[in-house]
């Protein structure tokens, strides 16, 4: 197989492989190739479920060697200059790679769709000098597929589990960011190769799983693993004594990216309905930071939206903390149907985990886990003056306000523990892998 790219960059990336094969011994157990281009340790400001995934492949015995881009809100634990566009260290039994492309929510289409096509190249490279028993691959981007698709001809018994966050190209083309038939077409030749490649798929959500079916044999392996709650991590938030006043400040917190799909002009909406209604108990705190961030703040600005607070980015650890103020988790999506059944959102997941009660903007499987378990409430998107509604009614019923928040924590706790999902996908791998 030929190598794409400098010479010089290649020959370094074969070193760092041999490398890592000396370094780790597999013996009896599973070798992991784990691809996450956005990989990051609880430092980052990201989700950490590779991270946890990794590590209790660890803590059953087996060795995980995780390839990743350079995320701007990721940290992989690893420092120093890079050695021919390298670094590679150990990171809490982990042996990573990252590979120095950097990435932002902040880049543009062309920039962004240019590091994940370089990503898929080196990622590619590495499965090939490396020896493993399974690779894993998680999206986004689709991209991720490409070394597995590829490794299933070069190494045709190493199995290739791959695992979908968001189904592509239909999120894309429904938000209406990819229009050229001929990029759809071709991502649409990628999502099916990807999936038929793969000896099994990971689904984070109901719909994902749905749309890899219609595309695979019905004999395919498609396995629901969602998006999980750190129930250690947020127990503090859950256990804490701060029962909501009629009287004092409510406030709604939403964390996370501030990006396109995120419709967080709906949130603006409804604050400008409360503003123009005169009531000044509830407050809004976006926690976060996106490619929209700058123009919902100048329109916070300009319409006098003091109701409306901007927080910077923080890791989720110092997140704990801060959820701790908080009366209710916003979960907000802009109104496209793909998204209804379609993501995993972390912050869902972080809001239940710290028994926050939820208030939902947009229909799907979410919202029915909502209503279903009362642990807050769902409104119809793209209506601000019910949305405002939601949130003076939670505002005023603080009894029941915290009767949803303890039915936030059980759910997080019977149907989500990060715990139980980590087992049940290192039971996959072990499977495929023997």
């Amino acid at each position: 197989m030929p190598a794409p790219g400098d010479e010089t960059t290649w020959k370094s990336l074969s070193r760092e492989a041999e490398q890592v094969q000396k370094e780790v011994s597999c013996s009896n157990l599973v070798h992991v190739l784990y691809l996450h281009q956005h990989f990051s340790t609880p430092d980052g400001s990201t989700g950490t479920r590779s991270y946890e995934f990794a590590r209790r492949l660890i803590e059953r015995g087996h060795s995980v060697t995780m390839v990743c881009g350079q995320f701007a809100v990721a940290k992989t634990g690893l420092s120093g200059e890079p050695v021919g566009g390298l670094r590679k260290g150990v990171v809490d039994g982990i042996n990573v790679i990252e590979i120095c492309l950097p990435y932002s929510n902040h880049d543009g289409l062309m920039r962004r769709a240019m590091t994940f096509i370089k990503f898929a190249l080196r990622s590619t490279w590495l499965a090939w000098r490396t020896p493993y028993d399974v690779v894993f691959a998680t999206s986004t981007p689709l991209t991720a597929g490409i070394p597995g698709i590829l490794m299933r001809i070069f190494k045709p018994f190493r199995p290739f589990v791959f695992e979908v966050r968001d189904l592509w190209p239909e999120l894309p083309r429904e938000m209406g960011v990819v229009t050229n038939p001929i990029i759809l077409f071709g991502m649409s030749c990628l999502e099916w190769l990807s999936y038929n490649s793969a000896k099994a798929c990971i689904g984070l959500s109901p719909g994902i799983c749905e749309g890899i079916r219609r595309r695979c044999s019905k004999l395919k392996s498609v396995t629901l693993i969602p998006n999980g709650c750190d129930l250690d991590l947020f127990e503090s938030v859950a256990n804490r004594q701060q029962p909501v006043s009629t009287d004092g400040p409510f406030t709604a917190v939403f964390t996370g990216a501030h990006g396109r799909a995120n419709g967080l002009h709906a949130v603006l909406d409804a604050a400008a309905v409360l503003t123009k209604r005169g009531d000044t108990r509830v407050r809004i705190v976006f926690v976060g930071d996106g490619s929209e961030k700058p123009a919902l703040m100048q329109r916070a600005f300009d319409d006098e939206l003091t109701n409306c607070e901007f927080v910077d980015l923080m890791p989720k650890r110092e997140l704990v903390d801060y959820l701790k103020t908080a009366d209710v988790g916003l979960m907000v999506l802009d109104n496209i149907p793909a998204f209804y059944r379609g993501t995993s959102p972390n912050k869902f997941f972080d809001y239940i985990a710290a028994g926050l009660p939820i208030l939902n903007n947009y229909p799907g499987w979410l919202a029915e886990l909502i209503e279903k378990h009362d642990c807050g409430s769902a409104v119809a998107p793209s209506d601000a003056d019910a949305f405002a509604d939601a949130l003076m009614r939670m505002s005023e019923s603080p009894e029941r306000l915290t009767e949803q928040g303890k039915n936030a924590r059980n759910l997080a706790e019977s149907d989500f523990n990060r715990s139980e999902l980590a087992d049940q996908f290192v039971d996959i791998l072990e499977a495929y892998a023997g």
